[in-house]
Parts: structure tokens; C-alpha cells; sequence
């Protein structure tokens, strides 16, 4: 599948350069803008894989559009500029930029920088994801470990006893353990 591209650059001609670069190589460019506020909605809009910024343009940089796209958590950014300043290389990470490109470039070069981009958001993604889905184990263990508690206390019944009626419940009420759990905590499920 074709990654998908917005590209905000104010100079015209570099904007068509890249459009066509980008173009050869298969990627489509869903759309274009000359300026940093309308990057961000273009972004918002066309949901694309590739977001490629030029940090001075009219209306907003583009290390603040960066920012607030990368915030999104949407699209892969990277940064166009005439400039390759240590500060300027931190700045961009801090504000999410995923890959740098200092003009004049080569296509290669663009390529490579794309996929760098591309290949450390899906990494992001995974990494969030993975934390996403521990956080919701670990929640539902806790939920499962107190209903058992009082399950235990209240009615006497065994651990293993306790963890069966939480499972099975859930089995056949097709429900999730942590909300037969939660029923449990709050008085409203007993065995």
C-alpha cells in the first residue's frame, strides 16, 4: 500500500519538487499547503501516514504544527529545513519530529528519510499499544484479585473457588472478568 503525504512547504517550486519526487516513488500526496495552520488541518483531515514540514512558513512553523500533529498521535512527521543547528535538531525531537531533512536533498535521501519516519511512528504505535494493553491485564488482575478478596471473606469460599465464579459468570454472561469483578466490588453480583 502507497503511503499517503501531506507536504507543507511555502516555496512553491520546492513544494512541486517534492510533490513529484515523492510522486515517482509511489506515495501519494493527498494534499499541499504553503502554510503551518492549514498543515495541521490537512493533517487532521486526510489522516495520512507521512506529514513533511518546512519549519518557516506563514500562518504557524512548523515545529509548532509538528508538534501538535505528533500530539495526535496520527501521522508520522518530518521536518524540511535550510538549516542543520544542534539546537534546532533538538527542538524538532522534542516536538515529536520523527526525521529531519536538510534542504538541498537528494530524492534518495527524501526516501530514506520517509521511511525513517515511517518506521519509528509504527514502532511508537506498537510500543503503545503493548503499554496499552498491560495496563488494561494489570487493571482487570487488581479488579479480579479484590472481588476474589471479598468473595473469599464474605461467602467462604476457596481462591480457586472464588476465580471460578468470576470466570464462569463472565463466560456466560459474555462479559469481560474485570466488569463481573467491578459487579462484585460494588455489591451488585454475588455467588
Amino acid at each position: 500500500m502507497s503511503k499517503r503525504v501531506v507536504i507543507a512547504e511555502d516555496e512553491a517550486i520546492i513544494r512541486l519538487d517534492l510533490r513529484e519526487m515523492l510522486e515517482d516513488e509511489g506515495y501519494v500526496v493527498v494534499a499541499e499547503t504553503g502554510r503551518g495552520d492549514e498543515a495541521v488541518e490537512l493533517a487532521r483531515q486526510h489522516q495520512p501516514e507521512v506529514c513533511i514540514f518546512d519549519i518557516q512558513m506563514p500562518g504557524r512553523d512548523g515545529l509548532d504544527a509538528a508538534r501538535e500533529v505528533a500530539g495526535d498521535r496520527t501521522s508520522a512527521v518530518l521536518i524540511l529545513t535550510a538549516f542543520s543547528k544542534r539546537d534546532l535538531i533538538s527542538e524538532a525531537r522534542d516536538a515529536g519530529v520523527l526525521s529531519y531533512l536538510v534542504k538541498p536533498f537528494q530524492r534518495e535521501e527524501l526516501v530514506s528519510a520517509i521511511e525513517v519516519a515511517w518506521g519509528r511512528f509504527t514502532e511508537m504505535r506498537e510500543l503503545e499499544d503493548t503499554v496499552e494493553s498491560l495496563e488494561e491485564k494489570l487493571e482487570t488482575r487488581k479488579a479480579v484479585e479484590r472481588a476474589k478478596g471479598l468473595l473469599m471473606d464474605d461467602f467462604q469460599l476457596s481462591e480457586q473457588d472464588a476465580f471460578e465464579f468470576i470466570r464462569s459468570t463472565a463466560m456466560a454472561n459474555r462479559a469481560k472478568m474485570r466488569d463481573i469483578a467491578q459487579q462484585i466490588v460494588d455489591g451488585l453480583l454475588t455467588p
